[in-house]
């Protein structure tokens, strides 16, 4: 049972892990992240212009490994007869070792990605942009509504320019044109010369910034206050792409 809630630790480290890169490989295809990539590296050996998360992916393929660990250990608990039989021997040789070596990979792995992450800003600020229009439309309705405005009225005319503006950009390929749309529907008159300030996008961050803040200040930094003598260990591990 030890072995087990051992595992499950390891485990635990190993979700959070593959949750992390699987993330920056998805943020990666929409060139909003990307992690570190040396000159001469190559990200695919079949196209030569693509920049493959290698490192990510690395560290998913090893966390599903050793997720799948504590599911060994609890079937070697639960088997074991009266006392113990011997048949944990074997197992137990395989993924106790292999579990902590695994972890340790993928921590260095983790390590390297995050010293070297790259952020596109611009790139991240076109994609909200694209989208921001669609979400701001419930801000819109009810600043109409308040300069009395029908609401049900509103809403379908949102509903309406909403469904025109996206088959414009899935069926043509051209740019969200939903603002437009509303700019020149005399039904939003109210906030004609207001629209740019209901889609500026800190409307919709609510309270990220100082929950972030927050964690940092609470969560993180008494962490690395109370292991700072290990941050000054020189790692002896490479990692190689």
């Amino acid at each position: 049972k030890i072995d087990y809630n051992v595992l499950s630790v390891l485990s635990g480290i190993a979700q959070s892990a593959y949750k992390m890169c699987g993330d920056i490989r998805l943020l990666s295809n929409l060139k909003e992240v990307e992690e570190p990539f040396s000159k001469t590296q190559i990200g695919s050996s079949a196209m030569a212009y693509k920049r493959n998360p290698m490192r990510s992916e690395r560290v998913c393929s090893l966390a599903r490994y050793v997720m799948g660990l504590p599911n060994a250990a609890a079937n070697t608990h639960a088997n074991q007869w009266f006392e113990r039989t011997l048949d944990d021997s074997a197992i137990r040789r395989i993924y106790l070792p292999e579990g902590f070596l695994a972890v340790d990979v993928i921590l260095n792995l983790l390590s390297n990605i995050g010293d070297g992450l790259h952020v596109w800003p611009a790139v991240i600020k076109a994609r909200v942009m694209s989208e921001l229009p669609f979400m701001s439309t419930e801000v819109i309705l009810m600043e109409c509504v308040k300069k009395g405005g029908d609401r049900q009225e509103l809403h379908e005319a949102i509903r309406v320019h909403s469904m025109d503006a996206g088959a414009v950009v899935k069926g043509e390929g051209k740019p969200n044109d939903l603002m437009e749309r509303i700019a020149k529907d005399p039904m939003f008159k109210a906030v004609h010369d207001d629209l740019d300030r209901l889609i500026d996008p800190v409307l919709f961050v609510g309270r990220a910034p100082e929950q972030v803040d927050e964690f940092i200040t609470e969560e993180v930094n008494p962490v690395i206050e109370a292991n700072k003598a290990l941050l000054n260990v020189e790692s002896v591990d490479d990692v190689n792409v």
